[in-house]
């Protein structure tokens, strides 16, 4: 198809990398990410040419059908979560940093974005491990008016339309969800170097089978959690304690031979990456506050880790 047949072929094709942007943040999945942003692009090619000629902004009609498309995967990924083997984490997706900047209203960017700044979460920040997590503890509207408001700068109006609630019962939504994210934002924020710093020597520790280095790593609190999907052995529970947490890492550091640990980009955070005859068999993603490392997140499962198979 040319811009010659659908003039609005180039919006079309401008909005992908946005509606993919948008739909991980919704479903922390890229999989399904894809999968809603490939059904939103059926759906505008399913319409009659006329009324698709007649939809003055296709980006804002793609980021509402994708949106509504999210909300009704959230409602059925809770049944699929209770059937899921082991723990269930986010997909991770290497780098983050790059996905989407600027405000977008209707499908136009808004850097003005006169919003309280204090509601704001910024992009990269909205793609951590430590901020999905968060988010999969969210009611599906909360998470769907939450990341639409706060994160991408919809105004509610626009909002209660893919909800389909009403603007004020979509703003409390969003401050519902405000308050499950604010314990985590509260947390003074660690550099990335310094975050880079603290992830390398746990690599080390690690490596060395060093408990004691490890426990001078981890915050007394400190939780480690696995998913393999069922697919490969993981803890079925979160590993909780920073003696629990070094001791299980130590007693498997020379369990698997043939293992390279290599430091990444994990959502956007300095990570570690498990790679094996040359696939990824982990990605690990790191929670830091005050030079310790409070969580752990590992995804071991297979399917989760395709973006990974290169580097």
């Amino acid at each position: 198809m040319t811009d010659r047949q659908d003039p609005a072929l180039h919006v079309l094709t401008a909005e992908r990398r946005q509606l993919t942007s948008l739909a991980y943040r919704l479903t922390g999945s890229l999989a399904d990410a894809e999968d809603v942003v490939q059904e939103t692009y059926a759906r505008w090619y399913a319409m009659p040419r006329p009324r698709r000629d007649g939809i003055a902004s296709p980006g804002a009609w793609l980021t509402t059908v994708a949106s509504r498309i999210c909300l009704d995967l959230l409602g059925s990924a809770r049944a699929r979560r209770e059937r899921y083997v082991g723990q269930w984490l986010p997909e991770p997706v290497p780098g983050g940093t790059a996905w989407i900047s600027g405000r977008w209203r209707g499908g136009v960017a808004d850097p003005a974005d006169p919003a309280d700044p204090a509601e704001r979460v910024t992009l990269d920040e909205s793609v951590s491990m430590a901020f999905l997590v968060v988010l999969d503890a969210m009611t599906p509207a909360e998470r769907v008016a939450f990341v639409l408001h706060d994160v991408f700068g919809y105004p509610f109006a626009d909002v209660a339309r893919v909800v389909g609630r009403t603007p004020a019962a979509c703003r409390q939504l969003a401050s519902s969800a405000r308050r499950r994210v604010r314990p985590a934002r509260e947390r003074p924020v660690t550099p990335a170097a310094r975050h880079a710093e603290v992830v390398r020597a746990f690599r080390r520790a690690w490596e060395a089978g060093d408990i004691g280095a490890l426990v001078g790593l981890l915050a007394p609190d400190a939780t480690a959690t696995g998913d393999g999907g069922g697919l490969v052995t993981a803890a079925p529970r979160p590993v909780e304690g920073a003696e629990r947490v070094a001791r299980f890492f130590a007693e498997r550091a020379g369990a698997v031979s043939g293992v390279t640990m290599l430091e990444r980009v994990v959502n956007g955070q300095p990570g570690l990456v498990a790679r094996k005859d040359g696939a990824t068999v982990a990605v690990l993603a790191f929670a830091i506050a005050d030079d310790r490392v409070r969580h752990i997140w590992a995804v071991l499962n297979p399917e989760k880790l395709r973006p990974w198979a290169a580097d």
